[in-house]
C-alpha cells in the first residue's frame, strides 16, 4: 500500500542504489520521495576528516546524483547541521516520514537521536533500515548479553545468523520538489596529492565483479603478498556503502575457502564492538594497558610518518599510504607493530594519522586494527607478537617489487641487501648508488632485541 506523503531518504554511508533496503521500502511505499545528503562540517573539516575521503565522498555523491536522475529521480545535497537541515528538507514537502541506514558510530547514533527528536516534534518519523553491515549487533551477543569480545567466537555466531536477500536498485524513483537547490556543484573539496581509486556504485561494482571473477580464488595465496594485487580494494568501497556487505558476501560465499568472509566479519566484529562498548574508541580495551609509558617522540613519530624509519617495509608501506589513501593490509600491521613496538609511540598517533589519509578511515574499524596490533585491544596473543619488518619484506615482498617500487632510492639496492641495507658493505653501497644515512636513512632503531624491549615494555605496564 502507498501513501501520497512523501518520505524523505536520508543518505549517509550508503551511497548505492542495490541493496538499500530504506530506499526500497520508501519507493515502494510512498508516491514520491526526496533523495536527501547532508554536508556537515563536523565531519568535512572536524577532527576526523580527511582530504582523500572528502575527495571520494564528492566523486561518489556526483555519481549517485547522476544514477538517481537516471530514474527520474533528483538528489538534494544541502549544507548543514543534519538535526536541523533534515528537519527543515522534510518539513517543505510534507513529508511523513524520513529513512535511514542505521548507524553505528557514537557520532552517528547522537545525531540520529538528536535528528529524530525534532522530527516527532513535527510528527514525522524516522525509520531506521540495515545496510551498513550483513548482521545486526543485537544479533550477535554474548551469552551474557554484551560484545564478545574474541574474534573466533564472534565469527562462530555472526557466520549463523541468516542473512537478507541482496535488493535490486529500484527502477523508478519519482521525486517530490523541495525549495532547496542542491549544492553539490559548489562544493569544491580540496584535491589529493595522491592518486585515488574513482568512487561512486558503478565503480565499485566492477572492482566487485573483477575481485569475484579473478582475485577471489587465489585469496588464501595470495592476501598478504605485499607485491601482488592479492586484495579485493573494497574497503573504500564498504565504508562508504557503494556496495553492502551483503552484496559482497553473496560472491564470496560461493568460494570454498571462507578467509575472505572472515575478512568482513573482522570488519563487523570492531563495528559491533564500539556499539557495545563505546569506550573502546578512546581508551584501549584492555584496562590495564590504559596507562602503558609510551614514549613522547615527535622526531620518530615524523619518521615514520614520512617514511623515513630506515626499514624499508615500514617506509614504503607509509609512502604507499600517503600516495593513494590506502595501505595494503599486511603493510598496515608492520607498520603498527613498528610504531608501537618498536618505537614505543602510543598506537592513538598513528590511528590519527591513518585517519587522516586513508579513503577507507572508520574510526571502529581503524581502532579496533590499530588495538589489535599494539596489543590493546582484544587480540587473544599476548604483547610480544612483534612484526619484524625485515622478515615480513623478505617472506611478503621476496623480489623487493613493493620496496623498489615506493622506495626508489633503494632500486638498484641487491636484492640480498633490500630489506635490511644497513648490512650492505661500503662498495655495494658506492655501486648501487644508495648510501645508508645519506641517500637512505640509517635505521632510528636497533634492528635487533625489539621483541625484548617489547616484553620489558608491557612488563613495566603490569608492574604500576
Amino acid at each position: 500500500m502507498t501513501t501520497h506523503s512523501p518520505a524523505v531518504v536520508w543518505f549517509r554511508r550508503d551511497l548505492r542504489l542495490h541493496d538499500h533496503a530504506a530506499l526500497t521500502a520508501a519507493v515502494s511505499s510512498h508516491d514520491k520521495v526526496v533523495c536527501l545528503f547532508v554536508l556537515d562540517e563536523r565531519l568535512l573539516s572536524g577532527r576526523g576528516s580527511s582530504p582523500n575521503r572528502a575527495w571520494f565522498l564528492k566523486e561518489s555523491l556526483t555519481a549517485l546524483a547522476n544514477e538517481i536522475a537516471s530514474r527520474g529521480g533528483e538528489l538534494v545535497v544541502v549544507r548543514g547541521r543534519p538535526e536541523q537541515t533534515v528537519v527543515s528538507v522534510a518539513k517543505s514537502v510534507d513529508a511523513s516520514t524520513v529513512v535511514i541506514s542505521r548507524d553505528y558510530s557514537p557520532f552517528g547514533r547522537n545525531r540520529d537521536q538528536m535528528a529524530r527528536r525534532a522530527l516527532n516534534q513535527l510528527g514525522i518519523g524516522l525509520e531506521e533500515f540495515p545496510g551498513l553491515l550483513a548482521v545486526e549487533p543485537e544479533d550477535v551477543t554474548h551469552p551474557n548479553g554484551g560484545a564478545f569480545s574474541v574474534f573466533g567466537a564472534f565469527y562462530r555466531r555472526w557466520a549463523q545468523v541468516a542473512r537478507r536477500p541482496v535488493a535490486p536498485a529500484p527502477g523508478r524513483i519519482a521525486t517530490a520538489v523541495t525549495p532547496f537547490s542542491s549544492e553539490l556543484q559548489d562544493w569544491r573539496p580540496e584535491r589529493p596529492d595522491g592518486t585515488l581509486l574513482s568512487g561512486g556504485e558503478s565503480s565499485a561494482l566492477k572492482r566487485l565483479d573483477n575481485w569475484a571473477r579473478d582475485g577471489l580464488e587465489n585469496y588464501s595465496r595470495d592476501r598478504d603478498r605485499l607485491d601482488l594485487e592479492g586484495t579485493s580494494r573494497l574497503s573504500q568501497d564498504l565504508r562508504f556503502g557503494l556496495v553492502s556487505p551483503n552484496q559482497v558476501l553473496a560472491l564470496a560465499e560461493n568460494c570454498d575457502d571462507p578467509k575472505f568472509v572472515k575478512e568482513v566479519a573482522w570488519r563487523e566484529f570492531y563495528t559491533h564492538l564500539a556499539w557495545h562498548r563505546p569506550r573502546v574508541l578512546r581508551s584501549p580495551f584492555r584496562a590495564e594497558y590504559a596507562g602503558l609509558p609510551w614514549r613522547e617522540d615527535g622526531e620518530s613519530l615524523a619518521a615514520w610518518e614520512g617514511g623515513r624509519t630506515g626499514f624499508p617495509v615500514v617506509d614504503a608501506a607509509m609512502r604507499q599510504l600517503v600516495a593513494t589513501g590506502w595501505m595494503h593490509n599486511r603493510a598496515r600491521m608492520v607498520a603498527a607493530s613498528f610504531l608501537t613496538k618498536n618505537l614505543f609511540i602510543d598506537y592513538r598517533n598513528g590511528e590519527r594519522f591513518f585517519m587522516r589519509h586513508l579513503v577507507d578511515g572508520d574510526v571502529a574499524v581503524n581502532n579496533g586494527g590499530w588495538q589489535w596490533a599494539s596489543s590493546t585491544g582484544t587480540d587473544a596473543q599476548p604483547y610480544f607478537r612483534v612484526f619484524n619488518p625485515v622478515l615480513q619484506g623478505e617472506r611478503f615482498d621476496p623480489y623487493g617489487t613493493y620496496v623498489r617500487r615506493w622506495v626508489p632510492e633503494l632500486s638498484r639496492v641487491p636484492l640480498r641487501f633490500l630489506h635490511k641495507p644497513w648490512t650492505m658493505p661500503d662498495e655495494v653501497q658506492s655501486a648501487s648508488g644508495c648510501l645508508v644515512g645519506r641517500d637512505y636513512p640509517s635505521p632510528i632503531v636497533a634492528p635487533e632485541g625489539a621483541v625484548e624491549r617489547a616484553r620489558a615494555f608491557f612488563a613495566r605496564a603490569g608492574e604500576r
